[in-house]
């Protein structure tokens, strides 16, 4: 089946699997399906989801407008000293892969947005998860010593009917913000976010109490129209 996928993806048919009920139902079997065919994979197990994805995202859950999508983040190590990705393990691509136009990755819909967190550890910052290693002899000097960036990424797509990648590059400034300045947006990503760490017993977190999670969705709830982020909340007091 993910012969005959990859084939018609290659004639510009992509394929968006939408999974319903349970029993045998397979999760990670449904994501590979929708990664091979260039679409993308929801599970509909309400009325409100089913209103969410084949409503208010049709377009963007059907109709692709970028595909293999990479995105690559370089720290300014004057600014990071360590960082780690929280997340994407099946989404990780080896360095040299991100100019490999031949590797496959993922597709963006219409309107659709990609939220990554990083965990990053700032220079002068002292921390049980770094370890002393000795410095390196041939290592490169870096040039912007003297500037403000935090950040530089990297974002390279295709057309969905084009074969050659495009490049788009921008720098992030430290702004030097503190959590309270953060916007509502972030605030509830990264409730979802520390959710997911707590769901998985991670050791790189220091709560594990839902409460913690509760109040920082709280926080970034804003004016919520469609109820999504409230019904997250309902999820975790539900737990």
């Amino acid at each position: 089946m993910e012969d005959l996928i990859v084939e018609k993806r290659k004639e510009g048919i992509f394929l968006t699997v939408l999974g319903f009920g349970m029993g045998n139902y397979k999760d990670s079997k449904m994501e590979i399906l929708a990664d091979k065919g260039n679409g993308n994979h929801a599970y509909i197990d309400t009325m409100q989801e089913a209103k969410k994805v084949l409503g208010t995202e049709f377009f963007g859950t059907m109709y692709t407008i970028a595909k293999d999508v990479k995105i690559q983040v370089e720290f300014n190590p004057n600014k990071v000293q360590a960082y780690r990705l929280i997340g994407y393990e099946n989404r990780l691509l080896n360095d040299e892969d991100f100019n490999d136009d031949k590797k496959d990755a993922g597709e963006l819909g219409s309107g659709h947005t990609v939220t990554a967190f990083y965990e990053i550890i700032p220079v002068g910052v002292e921390s049980d998860y770094i370890k002393s290693i000795d410095n390196l002899k041939y290592t490169k000097v870096t040039n912007v010593k003297n500037t403000n960036e935090l950040l530089t990424v990297k974002f390279r797509y295709k057309d969905p009917d084009g074969d050659v990648s495009k490049l788009l590059v921008n720098t992030v400034i430290d702004t030097n913000k503190s959590y309270n300045e953060a916007s509502e947006d972030f605030k509830f990503s990264a409730a979802v976010a520390l959710f997911g760490l707590q769901l998985r017993d991670s050791n790189f977190i220091n709560t594990k109490n839902s409460s913690d999670v509760i109040a920082l969705a709280k926080a970034g709830k804003g004016v919520d129209e469609d109820g999504y982020r409230a019904e997250f909340i309902r999820l975790v007091k539900s737990l």
